[in-house]
């Protein structure tokens, strides 16, 4: 659906009055971007909006916002109207909301729902932060094996409405418990007088509700599913996680493994809303942590300060040796994390990734030396013993930082901690230390100092 209304065009329509206008103006857009719209309006014609919204439109809508505006609207909103958005919201859409919004702002739209929806979306808030039962949804079409295609196909059309997706149906038996999943495509192709237990697949993929919801959602797109049935301990189906759901995790997890690859805390919020203070408040920290430990290379500098007034030419290969170095680490371990976050590379390929690295540093490290022999050769005549000490010194350097840089993500991952933070800036101060002990060892024995 292409927009047609700009943010122009909808002001003017605030202006005039014109609610028969302006809703049908409304009604020809899609969601996300009347969603757009709305973050871009000021309070009072945020809410007029809004309100010229129909029901099922304005939930949708409404769980496009992001949080500060989601918080607004419900505080503008009167009971009954937020009590509409709370029951036209999708569960897991609703619990996505309230996860973000402050405590008082949430006691008020609990109190807004029906007791039944009240207790789901309490049991949904119960599953820890990052775990499947967090991002599923309750709403989905279940089926018996007892059914025929026609009778399957009548319940669908019954209860498909209140489903989040019906392209996937899940037979469950009289206690729920999970028995086979069967596709809307199979149906309609079968005949009517078929039974749902002889086109169903029973050997079905699941996730359980405490898993991690990284590892489900890769399972979800390792098999290209639109939904992954969620069962708990019993086997009992409790929600399912769609292919939508899954686009926002990946999103999510890809954002903060950027930040922390960057040597940033992660934040919830985007860029354009987050404060100086917060964003200086997420940077400081790691800043802090590599200008301390970039003093371990001044230590190293200044243990060596006799080598420097023996030979000052020494002092000008260093950039040359610390900037390639950490290069060549942070390649190793940029592709290392990203081979771990979409499952490519897992804890017991340790021996293969170090081996490899290993090969490749060889490899890396021969070319870029005589490439370096030879301009300080031309360059420096009569510098043979030098060429070669800078020569050996980056050799040995890119062998080390691309083998540092390849296990340090894996050995982070070992201890529980998110192979991100092994990015760029840390494999730099780490490589830098690693490369000045080498030359000036290299640098005591092949020269006169």
């Amino acid at each position: 659906m292409k927009q047609n209304l700009t943010l122009e065009a909808l002001r003017d329509l605030l202006e005039r009055r014109d609610v028969h206008a302006l809703r049908a103006a409304l009604a020809e857009e899609h969601p996300a971007d009347l969603a757009e719209l709305l973050e871009a309006l000021a309070g009072q014609e945020k809410l007029a909006v809004f309100r010229a919204l129909p029901k099922e439109a304005a939930a949708e809508v409404f769980s496009e916002l992001p949080p500060e505006d989601q918080k607004a609207l419900i505080q503008a909103a009167t009971d009954q109207e937020l009590s509409a958005i709370v029951e036209e919201l999708w569960v897991d859409d609703a619990v996505d909301m309230l996860e973000e919004l402050p405590a008082g702002v949430v006691k008020r739209v609990l109190q807004a729902a029906r007791p039944d929806t009240r207790q789901l979306i309490n049991q949904f808030l119960n599953y820890p932060e990052n775990s499947v039962g967090s991002i599923m949804t309750a709403e989905f079409t279940d089926l018996k094996k007892s059914m025929t295609v026609a009778q399957a196909i009548d319940h669908i059309r019954k209860t498909g409405a209140d489903s989040e997706s019906i392209y996937t149906c899940y037979v469950t038996d009289a206690a729920r418990r999970l028995e086979g999943v069967v596709t809307i495509r199979e149906l309609l192709l079968a005949g009517d007088g078929e039974r749902v237990a002889d086109l169903m697949e029973a050997d079905v993929i699941t996730a359980e509700t405490g898993e991690d919801r990284e590892e489900a959602v890769a399972r979800l797109m390792k098999y290209d599913f639109l939904s992954l049935p969620v069962v708990d301990k019993e086997g009992r189906l409790v929600g399912i996680v769609t292919v939508d759901d899954g686009m926002d995790v990946l999103e999510k997890e890809a954002t903060e493994d950027f930040e922390k690859m960057a040597a940033m805390a992660p934040s919830e919020k985007p860029y354009l809303k987050t404060s100086v203070f917060s964003l200086a408040r997420h940077r400081i920290v790691w800043l802090l942590v590599l200008m301390i430990s970039g003093m371990i290379t001044g230590g190293i500098l200044g243990r060596y300060e006799a080598a420097f007034a023996a030979m000052p030419l020494l002092v000008t290969f260093i950039p040359m040796l610390t900037d390639t170095g950490g290069n060549a680490g942070s390649q190793s371990s940029t592709l290392i994390i990203r081979g771990m976050a979409v499952g490519e590379i897992q804890l017991r390929d340790f021996a293969r990734v170090f081996w490899k690295e290993l090969r490749v540093s060889l490899l890396v490290g021969a070319v870029l030396s005589a490439v370096n022999f030879v301009r300080l050769i031309l360059t420096y005549p009569g510098q043979t013993a030098t060429a070669l000490t800078v020569a050996a010194a980056l050799y040995v350097t890119v062998l080390l930082a691309k083998t540092v840089g390849g296990i340090l993500p894996m050995a982070a991952k070992f201890f529980k901690a998110d192979p991100a933070i092994m990015a760029a800036p840390l494999i730099t101060t780490i490589v830098d230390a690693i490369s000045l002990i080498v030359y000036f060892n290299i640098a005591s024995v092949l020269l006169p100092i």
